[in-house]
């Protein structure tokens, strides 16, 4: 049976400023806010992301094993991808201001910015959102159960995911010699397209049973 919040306490909180609850932050035009229920203790079903991006940043591939996601663009414009677990195809959907993207409960996604200055509401049907983010899957699951799993060079496998950094959040990272023509994808400005992928996503098996929260 779901609990709700006892709106009548005197502790009850029915407004609360977003800019003061930073998630992450890349620098001062690449940066997440964050409310849900431990900044807003009467929310319900219901939490957010504010995501502000400069052309060419990456909201990291993830998902949110307890929660679907509804992307709104405020600003900008913006690349919604996720992959298709039932027909293994990446979607890609190009949102302006005005339009949205919905993204299932567990479906591997990521945002990528189109232009300067966009500006995202990811709104979710929780109170707090649980997350599994592409690197922390990277960095923590050993390089040998990587090399033995998919027959490959554990060696190699080290030095080819020595730069990511848990947790990243927003990439690339500063100063990593990606240029935005690096970070270009030719499909990312075909809006409504669907696209095979060769090598379907799977998770390894050791994903955390209580993975962290956005908050």
């Amino acid at each position: 049976m779901a609990s709700y919040p006892d709106s009548s306490a005197s502790q009850a909180q029915f407004t609360f400023d977003v800019n003061k609850s930073p998630l992450f932050k890349k620098d001062h035009k690449n940066y997440i806010n964050v409310l849900g229920i431990q900044q807003l203790n009467t929310l319900e079903n219901v939490s957010l992301l504010d995501i502000f991006l400069s052309a060419g940043n990456v909201v990291e591939p993830h998902y949110h094993p307890n929660a679907a996601e509804l992307v709104y663009c405020i600003s900008g414009a913006a690349t919604v991808s996720l992959l298709n677990p039932f027909t293994k195809q990446i979607l890609n959907f190009s949102i302006t201001p005005g339009q949205v993207a919905n993204i299932p409960r567990a479906w591997w996604h990521y945002e990528i910015a189109e232009a300067d200055h966009t500006h995202l509401l990811a709104i979710f049907d929780a109170p707090t959102p649980e997350v599994i983010l592409g690197s922390d899957i990277l960095t923590f699951t050993p390089a040998n159960i990587m090399a033995h799993t998919y027959c490959l060079d554990e060696n190699l496998w080290k030095q080819a995911i020595a730069p990511v950094k848990p947790s990243t959040y927003i990439g690339p990272y500063k100063n990593c010699g990606q240029t935005k023509e690096d970070m270009s994808h030719p499909h990312l400005n075909q809006p409504y397209q669907q696209f095979q992928s060769i090598h379907p996503y799977q998770l390894p098996p050791y994903v955390p049973q209580y993975p962290p929260h956005w908050g």
